[in-house]
């Protein structure tokens, strides 16, 4: 509900601070007090349409800032941590500014927001009726959402749009393949050879290395055969081999150490080379066994080599990802799937259409029958205000095919007089008749209705007497489960209220400025007493404004 409203420069508000609470306030004051000041304040906060002119003259710019609690609010606080708008636990702090040259901006609880966020926002606090108003109940929508709400069917309502969800994503899926369907044949053609010549190919990233050594190793064979053969050579098997002319100083320093043992140490490095040449040796013989010098194995690898560079530059990959544009293919091959994948969507998204159809039919039965009783119960309300003869139905328009909220279109209709053909409430004139329309469906469907906040611009335009005290009394009733506020100029309605706010208006040092206080008893029954009697009250106006309030005289 509405805590707080702050209005600064506004139109003939220079500065005003209101508290507000729960129940039915009425807003009565003379004929151009100011009383819609507020009502106009509230909507430049909920994201309507500015107009330079609505700052103060002389000021710099007009500043509005509403407090909400929300609370009770769940959808709201969710819409909140979504937009990043979240302000204070269980609060929503709107506020918007104009300047004098017709530049706005908005804010939600300290947050720069657009106006279309402070209008989504907006709708689910406040529903302002009347005259050029913010109204939810115009939205088809909301006339769609009420009447769900009205008769309990939110659940059906959340499975009918998730099975048509489901259904849509596998027909446009299914329609795509179908669409698609002589190029999807040519990529898997295309794919498929492929995958098999990549899998012909046989080939491994790591073996690319390997490929490379054993062709460098077998096209220089013969050079490294010879140079094994070398190191043989001057080892071992020359005139002049190293290990020859090693024995032979090896075997004269063992003679001298019967001499003189300080040659033991060189001996024994001697002799530990001795025996690393004899390895090296070794090795040099091992190595001419095994080396290959076979031309049928090197040309072997030239030509592995060659098919495995080749297959590189088709698929424009280094010859070691080779293996990544093979998985690369698979996994394309799975997302295009075949003709029984085909057969098996096409059988999924019938079902999924099936599903959705015995879901929303099931939601139309439900909502047929509640819109013959809601229309009934907004019909007779609407013959208690002043609208004998009128007639209210809630309409089920059909829709093909059906969308995601059902198989039918609500839409609000109305015939205001008798006789009159039934049209869709958007369209009717008459504010005042709108309004009173829209009374009698709050009234109806007060239980269900989400927005906290009714606020009444003037609803009892065009009635009087018996009507009007039948209005004040449904205003009252809607008091007790909604904040309602009503701008009114009949003295039975605002008798009603739980509380009474005068709008009135002076002139300070040449400027006219409006203001709006709370009124206790004694000034109420005055203002009641005014609103009865005109420019002159007496003591027997004074004495019915009482008797209207309930209060002693």
């Amino acid at each position: 509900m509405l805590k707080n409203l702050i209005i600064r420069d506004f139109v003939i508000v220079d500065t005003l601070e209101l508290d507000f609470s729960s129940g039915f306030t009425a807003l009565t004051g003379e004929t151009g007090a100011g009383k819609s000041i507020l009502i106009d304040a509230l909507s430049l906060a909920l994201g309507e349409r500015v107009d330079a002119g609505m700052v103060r003259t002389g000021c710099e710019r007009a500043d509005i800032s509403a407090e909400f609690d929300i609370a009770a609010l769940a959808p709201l606080q969710a819409w909140l941590r979504e937009q990043d708008l979240e302000g204070d636990e269980g609060a929503c702090l709107l506020r918007r500014t104009l300047d004098a040259a017709g530049r706005s901006r908005g804010f939600i609880n300290g947050r720069s927001a657009t106006l279309q966020q402070l209008r989504e926002a907006g709708e689910q606090l406040i529903d302002i009726h009347g005259q050029h108003a913010h109204q939810s109940l115009l939205r088809a929508d909301a006339q769609r959402e009420l009447l769900d709400s009205h008769a309990g069917l939110g659940k059906q309502a959340e499975e009918v749009m998730t099975a048509f969800k489901t259904w849509q994503t596998l027909h446009r899926r299914r329609l795509q393949l179908e669409q698609n369907a002589g190029e999807v044949a040519a990529e898997r053609e295309l794919l498929s050879f492929q995958r098999r010549e990549l899998e012909m190919l046989n080939f491994a990233g790591a073996e690319w290395t390997s490929l490379q050594a054993d062709h460098a190793r077998l096209s220089h064979a013969a050079g490294l055969l010879e140079t094994a053969q070398f190191g043989v050579e001057v080892l071992s098997e020359s005139d002049t081999a190293c290990l020859a002319q090693l024995n032979a100083l090896t075997a004269r320093l063992r003679a001298g150490l019967e001499f003189d043992t300080e040659l033991q140490g060189t001996l024994t490095m001697l002799e530990s080379a001795q025996n690393e040449l004899q390895e090296a040796v070794y090795a040099l013989r091992h190595y001419q066994q095994k080396l290959d010098t076979d031309p049928q194995q090197l040309r072997q690898q030239e030509q592995r080599m060659a098919d495995v560079v080749e297959a590189a530059r088709k698929y424009r990959v280094p010859p070691e990802q080779l293996p990544e544009a093979l998985a690369g293919i698979v996994a394309r091959l799975d997302e295009l799937g075949g003709d029984a994948d085909l057969a098996e969507l096409a059988r999924q998204d019938e079902a999924a259409r099936s599903a959705y159809r015995g879901a929303a039919s099931k939601l139309s039965e439900a909502r047929i029958a509640a819109a013959e009783t809601l229309s009934a119960e907004i019909t007779a309300a609407m013959q208690t205000l002043a609208m004998q003869g009128g007639q209210f139905s809630v309409a089920l328009l059909p829709l093909n095919e059906g969308n995601a909220n059902g198989l039918e279109m609500v839409e609000f209709q109305v015939a205001a007089n008798p006789g009159s053909p039934l049209r869709s409430m958007a369209k009717v004139a008459s504010g005042g008749e709108l309004s009173r329309i829209s009374l009698a469906i709050q009234v109806a469907a007060s239980r269900a209705a989400i927005v906290p906040t009714l606020i009444f611009d003037e609803v009892d335009s065009g009635i009087g007497g018996r009507v009007a005290e039948i209005v004040g009394n449904l205003l009252k009733q809607l008091g007790k489960r909604h904040q309602v506020m009503c701008v009114t100029h009949l003295p039975q309605v605002a008798a009603q209220a739980d509380a009474q706010w005068q709008v009135s208006k002076a002139t300070h040092a040449g400027k006219t400025l409006s203001n709006i206080r709370v009124m206790n008893e004694a000034e109420r029954i005055e203002e009641i007493a005014r609103m009865l009697g005109g420019v002159k009250i007496t003591e027997t106006t004074r004495k019915h404004a009482a008797e209207l309030l309930g209060v002693p005289a």
